[in-house]
């Protein structure tokens, strides 16, 4: 599946990602250096922003000066985001689960913006079910969305970002605090945080820093669900030493900050953003549903 693309611009001038000062001492130059740090010149693709986390981020993003692609798989809802952050705002439809869909993302607006400073990952899907009676097309469907959309995003990325580049990729709680019913998320999720390593590893020598975000309970369209299982959000707040759940823009404030010059000595990092929920028990969605509906 090759990406479309719905462009507020189709070109502009802007300086080669290769030359001028040093990452570093650029942030006194143009103010990059800010808790959240400009981006003005800047390019980043948010992919899975077209709702949730991803929307947010890319509008934070946007805010603070970057040139910003919404990619998602909905690319109608991807163009309203774009839309609705106005010019020179793009939007892109694509399929973290499809090489060619993301080799051409890439490709295309390498092509056509001339360059490539910051990419955001927060594609992702979940399920629910015991290890014993998950089918294995539902078990792969959130690995390939979760976990090997992740590494997709990280190849083709990779061969477009420029030095001081960075990927930023949307872990979770999941990836260190298992959850009963959750092996197919905290196995794609614990994937993707040591694959947010290892490209650390490989890309430094190019200048490209590459961290994770591991969010706890957050209000999106993906986490709606849940919620509506009686008990299930008490549960988790209860579990959560700072008694709330998280929002979208809190997430989106730490994606910019990793994205920033701010955040220049910092790759390989997995950070921890749930109101200190790792440090207690995830709760057992499985039991509230029985209680909720009985065990049929």
């Amino acid at each position: 599946m090759e990406p479309t693309v719905d462009t507020a611009v189709e070109t502009g001038a802007h300086q080669d990602p290769q030359a001028g000062t040093p990452v570093g001492a650029k942030a006194v130059a143009d103010g990059g250096g800010g808790g959240g740090g400009g981006g003005a010149g800047r390019v980043a693709v948010v992919l899975g922003g077209a709702s949730g986390i991803g929307r947010a981020t890319a509008e934070v993003l946007a805010a603070h000066g970057y040139q910003v692609v919404v990619a998602d798989r909905d690319g109608t809802l991807a163009a309203e985001v774009a839309s609705g952050l106005g010019k020179p705002h793009e939007s892109a439809t694509a399929d973290v689960t499809d090489e060619a869909s993301v080799a051409g993302l890439f490709d295309g607006v390498h092509d056509r913006l001339g360059r490539l400073d910051a990419v955001v990952n927060s594609a992702g899907i979940g399920s629910l079910g015991l290890i014993a009676d998950q089918s294995l097309e539902e078990f792969r469907a959130v690995v390939d969305v979760s976990l090997t959309g992740g590494f997709l995003v990280a190849k083709h990325a990779g061969r477009h970002l420029g030095r001081g580049g960075v990927l930023v990729s949307l872990s979770s709680l999941n990836a260190r605090q298992p959850g009963v019913g959750l092996a197919a998320y905290c196995s794609a999720k614990a994937g993707l945080s040591m694959l947010t390593q290892v490209a650390a590893l490989e890309f430094a020598e190019r200048g490209i820093r590459v961290n994770a975000i591991a969010p706890g309970l957050v209000t999106t369209p993906l986490t709606a669900p849940a919620a509506t299982i009686p008990g299930i959000t008490e549960d988790y707040l209860a579990n959560t030493p700072l008694g709330r759940a998280g929002t979208p823009e809190e997430i989106a404030q730490a994606a910019l900050y990793l994205c920033s010059d701010a955040a220049a000595w910092i790759t390989g990092e997995v950070l921890d953003i749930n109101g200190g929920a790792h440090m207690l028990r995830y709760p057992n969605m499985l039991t509230h549903l029985a209680r909720a509906f009985g065990d049929s």
